[in-house]
């Protein structure tokens, strides 16, 4: 099998550079400017030859969408639906990533695979749009849902949140958004076990257990061994241009039964804290 890795410089992307070079997995990664997944001629060319397609291209600015609608429409939609219908027309499987901001957050429970999308933000509302991009192509493929991305390199909460413990004495942070973090080494592991394993259609690929923000920075801010207090508040005290979901957990039933239970975001956490690359 040969893989392509689309949007191959980004932190989920080189998560899975990682994990195929360990199992010595052919593969070809790629991204702007040799391959915008807005254009089609590049798209229709790139994915020739392979046997499975990683889309780790995105949009992700969370607070920008808000101001930026039509651009992340464009790359989050549009783009998706380009690669989707060249995949589909070759019978390629497309591993597409998206988010638990598809969902509204009112949740009282973890939310399932077919739950209604509604999202509350632009961001959302684009990464939706995707979905069912990927879902009208109607080709083979896998779409695996994540939160709270996070890996010793790249822009990430952990990253960001050890950096600034290691210079500020008091760190606040909201208590009121619940969700699972994610470990993008875990997920681009179990993404290719779940290939192996010949899953398709929806899943959801995080760590295992749940946390606020607020607790998820006050167990990074413990393992970096810096003096820094870490406070909560609530969302509305951030006053941030995009609303989050307040509940986001993402139901891994479906996915556990398939490759067994998902290690728990603290043992991750671990993992990554111990090999943060210089910040």
């Amino acid at each position: 099998m040969s893989y392509l890795i689309v949007g191959g410089n980004g932190m989920l992307a080189r998560a899975l550079r990682i994990a195929c070079e360990r199992d010595g997995r052919p593969f070809r990664a790629v991204d702007r400017p040799g391959l915008d997944i807005c254009n089609e001629a590049l798209v229709e060319s790139a994915v020739n030859g392979h046997s499975v397609v990683f889309n780790c291209a995105a949009y992700t600015d969370v607070d920008g969408a808000e101001s930026n609608e039509a651009e992340a429409n464009k790359v989050n939609g549009f783009g998706v639906g380009l690669l989707a219908t060249a995949c589909a027309r070759r019978g390629i499987l497309l591993v597409h990533y998206s988010t638990d901001y598809v969902f509204s957050g009112r949740a009282t429970r973890p939310y399932p695979v077919d739950a209604p999308h509604a999202p509350i933000g632009a961001y959302g509302r684009s990464k939706a749009l995707g979905e069912r991009a990927l879902w009208q192509a109607g080709g083979p493929h896998l779409l695996l849902r994540t939160s709270w991305l996070y890996a010793p390199w790249g822009h990430n909460f952990v990253r960001t949140i050890a950096r600034a413990s290691a210079h500020k004495p008091v760190l606040t942070v909201v208590n009121d958004q619940r969700g699972r973090p994610s470990s993008a080494e875990h997920v681009a592991r179990t993404s290719l076990e779940l290939v192996d394993r010949n899953a398709r259609g929806t899943l959801h690929v995080t760590d295992g257990g749940e946390c606020t923000w607020f607790g998820f920075a006050r167990e990074i801010v413990r393992l970096s061994g810096n003096d820094c207090e870490v406070r909560p508040c609530s969302s509305d005290e951030l006053a941030r241009p995009a609303r989050r979901p307040a509940c986001s957990v993402l139901d891994l039933a479906p996915t556990e039964r398939l490759v067994g239970p998902m290690s728990h975001w603290r043992d991750n956490l671990q993992n990554v804290m111990s090999r943060l690359e210089p910040l």
